[in-house]
C-alpha cells in the first residue's frame, strides 16, 4: 500500500472507492483495488484491506463493483463554451440530406422570437447524397425573420442566410479577406458559404453573450463533461468574459472541471504585460497559454499544403489571416516565447505544420533553451521528416483521434491515399519519441474520451467501410491511449506532477468505467459508459 506520510495521526478518508480494478497510470503500481481521498487529494491505494485502515464514520464509501477506474480523463483541446451553448442549439450534425437540413433549421426557427439569431449546428455536407455545401436559398425561406449563421462542424466554415449576410454587410462586390474565403455561385453571387476569416464579418455583428449566459453554458458544460469522465479541460477559446465567470465559478466553489485556459496568439502582449507566465494560476483555473491559427481544416479545404487537393487541382489550401504574412506569425512566436508563455498552434496541413515547426525551432535557437513545452493543436497532415522535428524539438502533439475516424470516410477523396499515410499518425510519432496530448475539440466532435480512444485503437471509420481500421499501421494500444488522454494531456499544461496519474498526494479525479478496457475487444470499446466521476475527491456524477 502507499499512503500520505505524517507525523501525526493518520488523517480519516473523506471518500473511498473499493472493491475496483482501478488503472493508476503509475508503472510503479499499476493497478490497485482501492482508493483513499482526503479534501482533494489521494490519500492512500491499496488492497480493500489497507485502505479500509483509513476509513471513520463520516467516510463516503463507493463499492466499485470490480469495475475498472482510471485517472480523471484530461481533454486537452475544447471549446468549453461553445460546446456548452452547442448543448441547446439547432442539431445538423447527423443531417443527412439538404432537406433534413433545412426541416431542422425550420423547425428550429418557428420556437424563437423574431430577431433571435441561430448559430452552431455543426453540419457535415459530406452526410448528404450530393456532398454539396448547401447554400442559403435553401434556408432563406423558412428564415426569413432570423439571422442565420449554422458552422460546419470543423467550425472553419458556416452559412448565413440572407438576412445575415445583408446584416453583415456582405455582397457580390465584398472582396474575399485576407486567410478567408466568401464562396460563390457561377454568377458571382455569395452562397451564403463563407469559410475562415470571411466568417469575421458576420461575428462582427453578432450579439454579445451575456455574463449570465455564458455562466449558463459553461454549467451546462461541465455536466456534460463530467458525465463522460472529464475532470480537466484545455479550453483553446478562454476569451478574457469567459475566464471572468470561470474565475466567478472558481469563488463560488463550483467549478466541477479544472482549467487551462488558452488566449489567442494575437494579444499575447496583455497577458505578458500583466507578468502572466505559462501556468500561471492554481490547479483548478490557470492560464500563460497562448492558441494561434495556422491555417483551416480539410473538410473546409482550407488546410494548407504542399500540393495541390486532389479533388481541386488549383487548391493548396489557405494559410490563416495570422500567417499572412508569415513574419506577423513569426514575430508573435518569438516574442510570446520570450515572454515566457507557451504557444499552442492549431495546423492541419502539411505545410503549415512545417512553417510553425520552423517558427519554433528559431525561437529555441533565439530565446534559448528552457522547459517551454510547445504544441501543435491537431498535426493532422505530416510528412515523415517532419515527425522526427516535432521529437527533436520537444513540441507535444495535441491530437483528436475521434476526427480520424470521421475524416477518415471521405479525406482521401481530397488528398489521395499517398498523403493520407501521415494522417493523424499516432504510431509513428510515438515510435518517434514524441509526447501524445488526446482531447476532442468538442464542439467540433463529442467531448466522449471513450470514442476518443476507440478512435486511436481501432481507426475504424464511422461509415463501417475501414473495419481493420483507416491507415491501420497508425493504430496504437489502449494503455498508449489512456496515457495520452491523462498523463500526456496533463504536461501539456505542466501539470504532470499533479495529475494525470494516480498517486498519492496527487489530485483526487478519477473516472469509473463500466468494463475494463484492457478486458474486451478493441470494437467493443465505444459501448463502455461512465458510471461514476470524481473530481477533487467528490463525486460530481453518478449514473
Amino acid at each position: 500500500m502507499m499512503a500520505i506520510p505524517t507525523e501525526a495521526a493518520a488523517p480519516v478518508a473523506d471518500l473511498i472507492l473499493r472493491n475496483g480494478q482501478i488503472w493508476t497510470g503509475n508503472s510503479k503500481q499499476p493497478r490497485v483495488q482501492a482508493l483513499a481521498c482526503w479534501r482533494s487529494r489521494i490519500l492512500a491505494l491499496g488492497s480493500n484491506a489497507e485502505v479500509d485502515l483509513y476509513r471513520g464514520p463520516q467516510t463516503k464509501v463507493v463499492d466499485l463493483k470490480n469495475r475498472f477506474a482510471v485517472p480523471g480523463f484530461i481533454d486537452a483541446h475544447v471549446h468549453f463554451y461553445t460546446g456548452g451553448t452547442r448543448l441547446a442549439s439547432v442539431q445538423l450534425r447527423d443531417a443527412k440530406s439538404e432537406a433534413e437540413f433545412r426541416d431542422r433549421i425550420a423547425a428550429f426557427a418557428r420556437q424563437l422570437p423574431k430577431g433571435r439569431w441561430i448559430t452552431g449546428g455543426d453540419w457535415d455536407h459530406e452526410n448528404f447524397p450530393s456532398a454539396r455545401l448547401p447554400v442559403k436559398e435553401l434556408i432563406d425561406p423558412v428564415t426569413p425573420d432570423h439571422p442565420v449563421f449554422v458552422n460546419r462542424l470543423d467550425g472553419h466554415m458556416a452559412l448565413a442566410n440572407s438576412l445575415a449576410l445583408r446584416l453583415a454587410g456582405i455582397t457580390r462586390d465584398s472582396p474575399d479577406p485576407p486567410g478567408g474565403s466568401i464562396v460563390r455561385d457561377a454568377s458571382g453571387e455569395p452562397t451564403g458559404v463563407l469559410k475562415d476569416a470571411a466568417m469575421n464579418a458576420v461575428y462582427r455583428v453578432m450579439p454579445d453573450p451575456t455574463p449570465a449566459e455564458i455562466e449558463e453554458a459553461l454549467r451546462a458544460a461541465m455536466r456534460h463533461a463530467n458525465r463522460h469522465g472529464v475532470t480537466s479541460v484545455h479550453d483553446v477559446s478562454a476569451s478574457p468574459d469567459i475566464l471572468q465567470v470561470y474565475q466567478r465559478l472558481l469563488q463560488q466553489g463550483e467549478l466541477t472541471v479544472r482549467v487551462y485556459g488558452l488566449q489567442p496568439l494575437v494579444q499575447w502582449e496583455r497577458l505578458a504585460a500583466a507578468g502572466v507566465r505559462a501556468a500561471f494560476g492554481n490547479d483548478k483555473l490557470r492560464i500563460g497559454g497562448l492558441k494561434g491559427f495556422a491555417d483551416g481544416s480539410l473538410g473546409s479545404a482550407t488546410a494548407w499544403f504542399f500540393d495541390a487537393y486532389a479533388d481541386a487541382p488549383t487548391n493548396f489550401g489557405l494559410p490563416s489571416d495570422e500567417m499572412i504574412p508569415p513574419e506577423k506569425m513569426r514575430n508573435n512566436i518569438l516574442k510570446a516565447d520570450r515572454a515566457g508563455l507557451q504557444l499552442a498552434i492549431h495546423a492541419i496541413g502539411d505545410r503549415a505544420n512545417d512553417a510553425i515547426l520552423g517558427m519554433f525551432e528559431e525561437a529555441i535557437r533565439e530565446n534559448g533553451s528552457r522547459d517551454r513545452r510547445f504544441r501543435i493543436e491537431h498535426a493532422q497532415h505530416l510528412r515523415p521528416a517532419d515527425m522526427a522535428r516535432f521529437a527533436r524539438l520537444g513540441v507535444i502533439a495535441s491530437m483528436q483521434p475521434y476526427h480520424a475516424i470521421d475524416d477518415g470516410r471521405w479525406a482521401e477523396k481530397k488528398i489521395g491515399a499517398q498523403r493520407a499515410k501521415g494522417t493523424y499518425a499516432f504510431r509513428s510519432l510515438l515510435d518517434a519519441g514524441v509526447t501524445l496530448a488526446f482531447g476532442s475539440d468538442w464542439f467540433v466532435a463529442p467531448i466522449d474520451p471513450i470514442l476518443g480512444i476507440y478512435a486511436a485503437v481501432t481507426r475504424q471509420t464511422l461509415d463501417g467501410k475501414h473495419p481493420q481500421g483507416w491507415v491501420p499501421e497508425q493504430k496504437i494500444r489502449v494503455e498508449e491511449a489512456l496515457r495520452a488522454y491523462t498523463w500526456g494531456a496533463a504536461y501539456a499544461s505542466f501539470e504532470e506532477a499533479d495529475k494525470g496519474s494516480l498517486e498519492v498526494g496527487k489530485l483526487a479525479d478519477v473516472a469509473v468505467l463500466s468494463q475494463d478496457l484492457f478486458a474486451i475487444p478493441a470494437e467493443r470499446i465505444r459501448d463502455v459508459r461512465v458510471v461514476l466521476t470524481v473530481m477533487d475527491g467528490k463525486v460530481v456524477y453518478q449514473e
